[in-house]
């Protein structure tokens, strides 16, 4: 069993907030292991809740059409939520909730370390981008730490107001580029610090 694996065991049985009383299914999460890319969403619905699995609902299925779009699918990325157990009737999850969880996902992304992290929704994007409007904010990447964060529209927000689709569609292929800068300064970084070799004069 892998630190991560063992890591969405220990999840399954928290009960550090109330939600573990009205849970069907925690959700811990998945994708790869070592993904350069982590979607964060806000909290599991009622699908989730049923599989135990982040996204299988509608929006999920946008989800995985946007990924679709950048030539990726659900297992060449992680996908999780900001709190791993679904709020009754849907609501959004409060405060508490949210500082409960918050060790699992920082747990999660100390072992996965990925390039980039894109926020789905108001709640993932108010943890690294505090006191911003997701409506100024969408489509756009800043460093937080070590780690680029790109702040995207929650996809079920496209299946409640239509005219969210193309801005949500136009703001995932603006990924591609964006990992392809951080991979060339990676590079670039890794030419710099090797030493130049000495000319033998023999």
């Amino acid at each position: 069993m892998t630190e991560l694996e063992k890591l969405c065991a220990e999840m399954a049985l928290c009960r550090d907030c109330d939600l573990a009383k009205t849970r069907n299914k925690v959700v811990p999460g998945e994708g790869r292991e070592d993904a350069k890319i982590v979607f964060i969403g806000e909290a599991p619905g009622w699908h989730e809740n049923q599989q135990g699995r982040p996204f299988v609902g509608p929006a999920g299925h946008f989800l995985e059409d946007l990924l679709g779009s950048i030539g990726l699918q659900r297992q060449d990325v992680y996908i999780c939520n900001v709190v791993k157990c679904r709020p009754p009737e849907n609501r959004d999850p409060f405060p508490l909730e949210i500082r409960s969880c918050a060790q699992w996902l920082d747990q999660q992304l100390e072992l996965i370390n990925p390039k980039v992290i894109v926020t789905l929704g108001r709640y993932s994007m108010a943890r690294f981008f505090p006191g911003e409007s997701i409506g100024k904010i969408h489509g756009t990447a800043r460093k937080v730490g070590e780690i680029t964060c790109f702040a995207m529209y929650h996809p079920a927000a496209a299946l409640h107001q239509q005219s969210l689709r193309k801005v949500i569609e136009a703001d995932m292929l603006k990924l591609p580029g964006i990992l392809a800068e951080l991979e060339r300064a990676q590079q670039s970084t890794q030419r710099e610090e090797i030493p130049p070799k000495q000319l033998s004069l023999f």
